[in-house]
């Protein structure tokens, strides 16, 4: 079954002459980074979603700093998989023409794809909590305070909470109205409002993920990890 859904796919990327990625949190963990839901110690007893919020900042920044800190470092020994390379390919071959990610990891970039949409921001990149100016990863990682206010420093990453970027939301939305083909890859979509973006394409629409989705929003659904099935369809590319 996934054999002839792979040979769909790769027909359909073969004949759409707009093709849209969009990726999520299931792309990256091939790269080993951790589900920290499920980590061991410290964050098996506090929950992701409340420790990254803009409050959290303000009420508990010991608490914030650790946790960003160790993503931080944990990204540093990390890199891409063989699927952000693939990717990266396809934009080069015209294959793939936008590329939007809630990933805040950078993987994509230095995989080497180029127009990337990454509405979630980049944990690479920091900034004062306060007056928004910039930072050093650095400066953050010292828990140094901001050189131009004294405000706390964080990633420049969308926090629950906080809106996405409106800009690089509308690009996305202009990019799925021109798609004939989207491809959403690792997510689950369950975040709004990027869980609506698929819907917004006239064209086609496949979901690639670990976990099977009942949904009858997209003509194909192919289950397996995303840079296993990214490989076995670079072979029929």
């Amino acid at each position: 079954m996934r054999e002839n859904n792979l040979d769909q796919l790769s027909k359909l990327m073969k004949q759409s002459s707009y093709t849209v990625i969009l990726t999520g949190a299931g792309m990256s963990t091939e790269s080993g980074i951790p589900d920290f839901r499920s980590s061991q110690g410290l964050w098996t007893k506090i929950d992701p979603m409340q420790v990254a919020r803009p409050e959290t900042i303000e009420e508990n920044y010991k608490l914030f700093h650790e946790f960003y800190k160790m993503r931080v470092e944990t990204l540093n020994t990390k890199n891409p998989h063989d699927g952000h390379r693939i990717i990266a390919d396809w934009e080069k071959r015209g294959l793939v023409k936008t590329l939007i990610t809630q990933n805040v990891d950078g993987f994509h970039q230095l995989a080497g794809s180029q127009k990337i949409l990454p509405l979630h921001g980049t944990i690479r990149e920091f900034r004062c909590h306060h007056c928004q100016k910039k930072a050093t990863e650095s400066d953050f990682i010292h828990k140094k305070p901001c050189q131009y206010c004294g405000g706390p420093l964080r990633p420049n990453v969308v926090l629950f909470g906080e809106s996405l970027p409106m800009s690089l939301l509308e690009q996305a939305m202009v990019e799925i109205h021109k798609s004939t083909l989207v491809i959403v890859i690792g997510t689950s979509l369950r975040v709004y409002p990027v869980s609506q973006l698929p819907e917004m394409t006239k064209g086609k629409k496949v979901f690639i993920n670990r976990e099977s989705v009942a949904t009858t929003l997209f003509d194909l659904v192919i289950q397996g990890n995303a840079q296993e099935v990214l490989m076995a369809l670079e072979t029929r590319l």
